[in-house]
Formats: structure tokens, sequence, C-alpha cells
């Protein structure tokens, strides 16, 4: 019945301070318990009363049962392995309600003692480890199989949380040793122990581990191994964890085509330190990765279409700056790395889903380059001369929506295009007609450029007229101060006077301005050259 002691006994050594006597007499009963009371009963109390702790006391209750817990678990004999997982779970089960720290203020401090419990729990799964490695060859015991699984579940657990949440780059000089980096490669050096990293690194590459075929430790896998392998690739792979154990006999390209699946996990999460190991990860990848040497087929992989889509939204929707830089840099990168062909699958997909004028016309300036290079012979490719580019043409020289498209709203897109037709007529000389652009201009003059002027006219009429009423009701009202609302994503901005309603509306007929000018020496080439085959 001694077990029964154990939640007055936590509450009055949590109660006491550090120095005080009564607090040492505590202790020593704790430890006669540990010592005296059934081993199984005793585990259920101390399991319970760690179970029940909350807030600030989930840490000091954690790192003062600890101790007692291992040495309860190293006297059991029956259901040991069971017995390990039930508290390594619990135990992180509690430590999850813990917020993960995130600046070097904020790791220094490790206010909540997350960071002191996670290198405590690694302490505390040491002998369990030992015992696993001890066997391993030795042994062929259900137990040792059964506590080698427990052992993988509890590094899985902890790959998700908190390593996936943490900052674990090399930024905090200032702090001797980051107890989460330090965290982090003692659970790499568990799966190194247990000889478990390169099985659960390559699970979804046939490269399974025969223990995973246990039925109930798959529904632990499928719950969390997609968040916990992203992870465990991001520490082997960006922060190079174990990499001194990992075979160098895989290809750059198949180390990518690998980490995809973990790449659009990380990229489908909205909290910076994650999209931030995802962005990584897919950059480390690609490095690796000669320029022009991924082949299409790739891009018959999930994957491989889901990764640029992913940075096309950290680009458009993310709210931190630094990491919309970072994913324009990587899409470019990404966009090198695959042949002719590959490219333009590539474009052709983006132009269909990304459903954002920025990247559409950042597409466009893409396929100029490539057509430049084909022209020039420096890279002579069937894809961006003749029929296979007028099919991609089509995309790019048409206006979504005819003349009632939204001119400001697309301009990136519509001055990349005629960007593009002024470089194509400049460029690709009629006779030869290599781009096969001269025999597509009564399908271009029909599908862009006649319903570009029209939308243009009624564009300028609009804001023009736009203008005129705010000035005379200016002028009517001699204020202004006077101010209306605008709502931008569901949320109120602020107030905008008379004058900046102005400037704004002034603005894009400035846009429209510049569209027209572009448009007419478009015009104006191509007049001149039938003029001249004529």
């Amino acid at each position: 019945m001694g077990w029964n002691l154990v939640c007055p006994l936590v509450r009055c050594i949590l109660s006491y301070k550090q120095e005080d006597e009564k607090r040492e007499h505590c202790l020593k009963i704790l430890d006669q318990l540990v010592q005296l009371c059934n081993p199984k009963e005793l585990l259920l109390g101390l399991l319970e009363q760690i179970e029940q702790t909350s807030g600030e006391h989930i840490s000091h209750t954690i790192l003062l049962l600890l101790q007692p817990l291992q040495t309860v678990l190293l006297k059991l004999h029956s259901k040991k392995p069971y017995s390990v997982g039930l508290s390594l779970s619990t135990i992180l089960n509690q430590l999850s309600l813990l917020p993960v720290p995130y600046t070097k203020e904020q790791i220094r401090e490790d206010k909540l003692g997350l960071c002191l419990c996670c290198n405590a729990v690694v302490d505390f799964a040491k002998p369990f480890v030992d015992e696993v490695v001890k066997n391993m060859e030795a042994s062929t015991e259900d137990d040792d199989e059964e506590l080698k699984e427990e052992l993988l579940k509890f590094c899985l657990k902890s790959l998700k949380y908190p390593l996936l949440i943490a900052q674990l780059d090399q930024l905090h000089e200032d702090i001797e040793e980051d107890p989460l980096r330090h965290f982090a490669a003692e659970i790499l050096g568990i799966l190194l122990d247990i000889r478990e990293l390169l099985p659960t690194l390559f699970s979804h590459h046939g490269s399974r581990n025969q223990n995973w075929d246990n039925p109930d430790f798959l529904d632990v896998d499928r719950k969390h191994s997609a968040d916990s392998l992203a992870c465990l690739s991001y520490l082997v792979f960006v922060q190079y964890f174990g990499i001194d154990c990992f075979p160098m006999v895989f290809s750059p390209s198949y180390l990518l085509q690998c980490n995809m699946t973990h790449i659009e996990v990380l990229l489908k999460r909205t909290e910076e330190s994650v999209l931030t190991k995802g962005l990584d990860l897919l950059e480390n990848c690609l490095l690796r990765v000669v320029d022009n040497s991924l082949h299409r087929p790739l891009l018959e992989f999930k994957g491989f279409i889901t990764a640029p889509q992913g940075l096309v939204k950290v680009m458009t929707l993310c709210p931190i700056e630094h990491l919309r830089k970072k994913s324009l840099k990587i899409l470019q990168l990404y966009i090198d790395k695959f042949d002719a062909e590959g490219k333009y699958i590539l474009f052709r997909c983006l132009l269909k889903t990304s459903n954002h004028a920025g990247v559409e016309g950042y597409v466009i300036q893409n396929i100029k380059n490539q057509i430049d290079l084909s022209l020039k012979k420096a890279n002579d490719s069937k894809w961006f001369t003749g029929p296979q580019l007028v099919s991609l043409l089509d995309l790019v020289l048409l206006l979504p929506e005819g003349a009632e498209t939204d001119l400001l709203q697309n301009s990136d897109r519509i001055m990349a295009s005629l960007n593009l037709l002024r470089y194509l007529v400049i460029k690709d000389n009629e006779y030869d007609n290599q781009t096969g652009i001269w025999t597509e201009l009564s399908k271009i003059e029909q599908n862009f450029l006649s319903p570009l002027h029209t939308g243009l006219n009624m564009s300028k009429a609009h804001y023009e007229a736009e203008i005129k009423s705010k000035k005379e009701n200016r002028r009517e009202s001699y204020n202004s101060k006077a101010v209306c609302s605008v709502t931008v994503g569901g949320e109120k901005m602020p107030n905008m006077t008379t004058e900046m309603q102005l400037q704004v509306l002034h603005s894009a007929l400035f846009t429209f301005d510049l569209i027209e000018s572009v448009l007419a020496r478009v015009e104006e080439l191509i007049e001149v050259k039938i003029k001249t085959i004529t």
C-alpha cells in the first residue's frame, strides 16, 4: 500500500524549498518506498502523479520522479517493455503541454524546464538502450524486440515534439550548448545504437524494418511518422546529425526523391521554425544536384509537383518576409536543376496552378530565358522552339477573362507577357520562324492584343471617372480629411483620406499607361516586320 504515499510525498517535496531539511526527509522516504514497495504498484503511483501534474509543476514533478521511476522499471521482470513504453509516453505527453523555447533568451532561461526535462529523459532511457544494445546480437527473446520498438516510438514522438518545433540552427553562439540541439543529437544517437536510423529514415522507400510488421506499432507510425520522419531527415541532411554513419552511395537525385515527401509535409505547416526546416531541407538537397540533370519522369512523382506548389504558397501567403524571399530563391534553384523537358512541364504546371499574377510573371520571365538559350543554340531544345513552344505560349499570351480581366491585379503577368512577345518579335527572324510566332499572330491578336486594348480603354475610363468624382466631392465638402474604410482579407485596414484615394487611383492609371506603351511598341515592331516581309 506504500504507493498511496507517493502523492502526498510529492506534494510536500515540491512545497518545501531546496535547502529545507524537511524536503530531505521526504526524499529519503520516497527512496525507501522505491526499495520496499511492489514495483508494479509503485509504477502506477508514480505515473499517475506525473500525469496529474500541470502548468509550471510539470517539469518539477518529472525531474523529481525520473530517478525513482527508472529504479522501479529496472526491478521489473514481466511486461518490462510495455512499462518502459508507457512511462516514456506519459512523460512526453506531459512535456508536449509545455511551449518550446524559441529565442536565445528563452532557451537560456528555460522558464518551464522543457530543455532540462528533455535531456533528463534521455538519461532516464539510457539503461534500457544499453540493455537493447547488449542483447541485440545474442538474444532472440521477444522482450528485447519489444523494448526496441518502445524506444523507437519514444524517438519518433521526440522528433515530432519538441524537435520539429524547435529552432535548431546554430544561431545562438553565445549559448555554450543549445540544450535542444543536444537533445536532438541524443535522439539520433539512440536510433544509431539500436540500429534503426537508416531503416527509419528510408521507411517509405522499401527499407522497412521487420519489426514494423507489428500492427500496433504501425498504428503509432501512421500517427507520428509523417512529422517525425520529416524532422529526422532535416536533422540528418541539414544539421548533419549522424551523417558520419550514413552510407555515401546514394545519388543526389535519389536523396532528393526520398526527401520530397518530407519536404511536402514541412511546407504544409505554418510555424516559422517548421517552414524553415522544409525550405532548408529542399535547398540542401538541391544544392547537391547538378544543374539541368533532373529528367521529366521525376515530375510524375507527386512530391516533385507539390514541392514547387508549396514554395508558391509560402511566397504568396506567408507573412514572414525572409521566408517569402527564400522560397523565391529556392524555386529558381529548383527550376535550374531540371532538363529542358522538365522545365517545360514545370512551367505549364505553375502557370495553371499558381493563381498569382506575380508568380506567373516570374515563370514567364523564366520561359523567355529558356527561349533565349535555344535561339542562341547554347541549349538547342525542341521544347522552347517550334510547336512545343506555341503550345506553351497559348497559356502565356492571353487574358484569363478576356477584356474584363482585372488589369491592375494581373499587371505583373501582362507586362511579362508583353515583354516576352516583344522579345520574340525582335529576336526571331520571320523567315526562319523558329518560335512559330509568325504563324500564330492572328491567334495572339484575337486572344491577347485585342482584348488588352479593350480592357485598357475600359479600365482607364473607369479610373478617370473615379478621379473626377473624388475631386468634385472634395471641392464640395472642402474637406480633404473625409475618409473611407477598406477591408482586405476580412480585416479592416486603416481609413483612407480622399488624398490617399486619389494617389491610389493615379498609381493605377500610371500602370495602365505603362502597359499601353509596351503594347504600342510591340504592335509597332510587328507592323514593321510584316511590312518588311511584304
